[in-house]
């Protein structure tokens, strides 16, 4: 008979997956383990890369998302261990984790089920591993928010006890559904999960029956995991907010007996953070609307007063009016940069504003047609839309000034990246990186394992420091991500190093054995390169191209007529090409379309792939590196290419230029 049944529910997070029973294998390795892993119709590949790596693992298919609390009562059905360790895919767990946990059961009899310290990927506590039951006072304190502003109180945060030292072991109320290890015991008295709980909920319950049953529950804090929340549900179209507070509803009206009071509060709770969950997805959308509507009527007042000023016996818009003209005009033009797509959840268009302009304009002036008593001016319409075409672009790009790092090109959005690991598949790990053509890291060095190879480099890359001091690394080289590679240091010990960095906002990644993926909190980024036919290209896009050629034409003609002619005679007399003549003396090759201000080194068109003409500047030239790091550039700007990265760069190549005169 196994000592320790393991149980672990999966929906498309092969990868996690993968993870896990790689830090399993090396977890229980003095133990006699079993593995279960009920699939609940995943279409990510799971179920075949269980099938092909990992033969000795008990695996259940269903051909339908049953839920979290009936599949792992499936498990738990046919479960032999000792223990049962219920476990969640998108875990990660340490070496001593079952050793530590099962030591604490034989030491402790009254135990029935107990739960260890679990961290978020960023080293902080996760709140949801030590709990109390939601009854009425500790449900409104929660949804409330007063025990987030209060989590010292004991009154006031109760729910997830941060009032209590986490690094204490004791007796709680509720563990997380995601590490709840129980004796086979408890399990053949209490039974499994609620199955009315589809996601949420469950685990409570259980906790609860199994106090009502006479056992005691644990939160213990000599062993950790890793969580990495919420990947399950981010690859489904299920409304966890909504979903978290019926199943605290549905506990209350089982266990606590449900007032009206009870009910209204988890209503409300769900209504608020649905809201909050909108605005905050919404916030730029939000920004647009409401500065548009604000800056056009602006834009409107100040037309109506230079026109009274003009025409003086103009008399401006009559009082009745004023409502229908300081609303219906402003909406009209929303309306059409709704339409337009003006209005993005990670950007501010000024195009999109400014051809919205150019659409709503000859509505609005059509509109008075039918509506003669709201014809007062077209000549303060065309003022109005004058001012419009300035302030709603100036507008934008204050905004994109003064919060620059929420509107960073892809390339200045970079991650400054630290490898924990010197041996070689760590070092060819990092050269994956490196070469990788679909994203853009900054590998800024390594970590070593001893002082003594601080200063070196290993295959280019610079040793910067040790564990010893990989916080004083990080804050000293800005680092926003430390990935570590499994092969070289235990999960112990990353978590270890995860824990005392938890208060220096980093993410942390771990690269699996294989090195063909990298799981973080954020995203599963896949090592390899994608083949080239697959990758979508932005400068090969029919409308890019045509903005790109357009705005290429515009300003090489208008180069032409008001600078060429200075430069190209000042060349003549002085003999002296710099940098910025040379550019100017090369615009009639943008104009007859030879080559683009901004574009690759020289013409790139690899495996029939359009990557863009030859370009007079690019990353290229105030970028540097070696050649692979250059071709890794052409290939990034022409994934990217937009119209505002390419004045970006025309702007720092202009400023390099001029700083080399």
């Amino acid at each position: 008979m196994p000592e320790l049944s393991i149980i672990i529910v999966n929906y498309n997070v092969k990868e996690f997956l993968k993870n896990l029973i790689d830090s399993i294998n090396k977890a229980s390795q003095n133990l006699n383990v079993e593995i279960i892993v009920i699939d609940n119709a995943s279409d990510d590949g799971s179920v075949e890369m269980i099938k092909e790596k990992f033969n000795q693992i008990i695996l259940i298919e269903n051909k339908t998302n049953v839920g979290f609390g009936k599949a792992n009562n499936q498990g738990l059905r046919i479960a032999k261990g000792k223990y049962i360790l219920l476990l969640n895919p998108d875990t990660l767990v340490a070496e001593d984790t079952f050793t530590k946990m099962i030591e604490f059961f034989e030491s402790h009899s009254e135990s029935g089920m107990a739960g260890c310290k679990i961290l978020n990927p960023d080293g902080t506590l996760q709140l949801a591993c030590r709990r109390s039951f939601p009854g009425p006072w500790t449900a409104f304190t929660k949804v409330t928010g007063l025990s987030t502003l209060f989590p010292k109180s004991k009154l006031l945060a109760r729910y997830n006890l941060t009032y209590l030292d986490e690094n204490q072991t004791y007796e709680v109320d509720a563990i997380s559904g995601s590490f709840m290890m129980m004796r086979k015991e408890v399990y053949d008295n209490v039974g499994g999960f609620d199955e009315q709980f589809f996601m949420y909920g469950e685990d409570l319950d259980l906790c609860y029956r199994i106090q009502k049953a006479g056992y005691k529950i644990y939160y213990v804090h000599t062993t950790q995991i890793i969580h990495y929340k919420g990947e399950s549900t981010k690859r489904s179209s299920l409304d966890e907010t909504k979903i978290f507070y019926q199943a605290m509803h549905l506990f209350v009206k089982k266990h606590l007996s449900s007032s009206f009071i009870v009910e209204m509060i988890l209503r409300f709770a769900i209504a608020v953070r649905t809201f909050f969950a909108f605005v905050g997805k919404s916030k730029l959308v939000i920004i647009g609307v409401v500065f548009d509507f604000i800056f056009f009527n602006l834009c409107l007042y100040f037309a109506e007063h230079l026109y009274m000023n003009l025409k003086p016996d103009w008399a401006g818009f009559s009082t009745e009016a004023l409502p229908i003209i300081y609303s219906v005009p402003a909406l009209i033009h929303i309306i059409v940069s709704a339409f337009v797509g003006s209005y993005r959840l990670n950007n501010l268009s000024i195009l999109k504003v400014l051809f919205s302009l150019m659409l709503s304009f000859p509505i609005l002036t059509s509109l008075t047609f039918f509506f003669k008593q709201f014809a007062f001016s077209r000549a303060v319409v065309i003022i109005l839309y004058v001012f419009g075409f300035f302030a709603l672009s100036l507008w934008r790009i204050l905004v994109k000034s003064a919060f620059k790092n929420l509107f960073r090109s892809g390339f200045e959005k970079q991650k400054r990246t630290l490898i924990v690991g010197t041996d070689s598949s760590t070092q060819q790990l990092a050269n994956k990186l490196k070469q990788k053509k679909t994203e853009i890291r900054n590998i800024i060095g390594i970590i070593g394992n001893s002082y003594k190879q601080v200063g070196e480099k290993i295959n280019s890359f610079e040793v910067l420091g040790t564990e010893q001091n990989i916080n004083k690394i990080i804050r000293d080289f800005k680092i926003d991500e430390v990935i570590f590679s499994s092969t070289a240091l235990s999960y112990h010990r990353m978590m270890q190093i995860v824990s005392s960095l938890k208060k220096e906002n980093v993410e942390f990644l771990v690269v699996g054995n294989d090195q063909d993926f990298i799981v973080g909190k954020t995203a599963v980024s896949i090592v390899e390169d994608i083949p080239l036919f697959e990758v979508k290209f932005n400068i090969s896009d029919l409308k890019m191209q045509i903005i790109k050629s357009s705005f290429d034409f515009m300003v090489a003609f208008l180069s032409l007529i008001f600078v060429y002619p200075f430069i190209f005679f000042k060349y003549k007399i002085s003999k002296k090409k710099s940098d910025f003549v040379e550019f100017i003396l090369n615009v009639p090759k943008v104009l007859i379309g030879k080559c683009s201000f901004v574009g690759p080194k020289s013409d790139l068109n690899e495996q029939n792939i359009f990557l863009g003409k030859k370009g007079l500047t690019g990353f290229w030239y105030f970028e540097q590196g070696d050649s692979e790091y250059q071709k890794k550039l052409d290939f990034y700007y022409a994934k990217n290419q937009n119209i505002w990265m390419d004045i970006e760069i025309l702007t720092k190549s202009f400023k390099k230029m001029f700083n080399k005169v």
